[in-house]
């Protein structure tokens, strides 16, 4: 049997009694380690486990998944996974795999940022699509997601924002040479994340989404004791410092123009100023 496991999103106590069972059971246990990651190390998880980790690159994950999925029709594997199992495409294709192996599958859920983001007080129901937001370069800025960013909008909904992290990721240059030297992680922080929006919003000259009009949130270590949630016009978060936002890692929320009373009063007390009500009531047409 195959397991994918999800480790919810702070620490080694988030995962649940069946997946804790299953990894004291099981052959081999991997720890996905690049679409993202919890705020501990993997020597606490190991020693909380009481079970050796294999670490799970990119690599690994998408090239040499049949090394991870060797004697999983005799045996039982585990795949862990931060958040939810089924928060990331690359876990749905590693599930089919499996399958075409004739290799059964079992998935054990956790919470995750796409649930988490609820603790910012707007409506779950009220979310639309969510767009991954990835570092730009000098030579590289996609903007692909903009326009989702303002289907969401107009139907009225609100955009999860999932920032970027670098983990054991190459530079050009060694990718172009074949040398396997890798950067030093990164983590997206809100402050770039704003500004590739504002810039994005502006060099497109939409006419759907204005900075100084649009309320936005950010959202750091959801699920952890030290959360901490910001909430203003994108053009008031972009003008912060960057420590105001937290510790990574970090997403965002741009808010749908269907906003509700009870979403404006519960997000209220983690607004910069006032113009988080003034301009839900001007703008969004939220009534008092």
């Amino acid at each position: 049997m195959f397991y994918l496991i999800g480790l919810g999103l702070f620490d080694e106590k988030d995962i649940s009694l069946r997946g804790m069972e299953i990894i004291k059971a099981c052959t081999r246990v991997y720890l996905e380690s690049y679409t993202s990651i919890l705020m501990i190390d993997k020597e606490r998880l190991e020693g909380f486990y009481g079970r050796e980790l294999i670490i799970a690159d990119r690599d690994m994950v998408e090239t040499d998944s049949d090394q991870i999925l060797r004697d999983a029709q005799t045996q039982d594997i585990a795949f862990l996974v931060v958040g939810d199992p089924l928060g990331a495409t690359t876990h749905t294709d590693i599930i089919l795999r499996a399958r075409a192996l004739s290799i059964p599958t079992k998935v054990v859920h956790n919470a995750s940022i796409m649930n988490a983001a609820g603790a910012c007080g707007l409506q779950l129901y009220n979310f639309g699509q969510t767009v991954s937001i990835p570092f730009w370069t000098d030579n590289w800025k996609p903007d692909s997601w903009l326009p989702r960013i303002e289907e969401n909008f107009h139907l009225g909904l609100h955009t999860l924002l999932l920032l970027d992290i670098k983990v054991k990721e190459q530079s050009e240059e060694n990718l172009a040479r074949g040398r396997k030297i890798f950067e030093p992680p990164r983590y997206m922080s809100p402050t770039i994340a704003l500004h590739q929006v504002i810039d994005a919003i502006e060099s497109t000259s939409s006419k759907t989404l204005e900075p100084s009009t649009t309320l936005a949130l950010t959202l750091s270590r959801l699920g952890a004791p030290n959360q901490k949630i910001v909430a203003g016009t994108l053009s008031e978060l972009s003008k912060l410092h960057v420590e105001t936002f937290g510790d990574p890692l970090h997403a965002m929320v741009i808010v749908g123009r269907r906003l509700h009373p009870l979403e404006v009063e519960f997000v209220q007390p983690w607004a910069v100023s006032d113009h988080w009500v003034s301009v839900a009531r001007e703008a969004y047409g939220v009534k008092e």
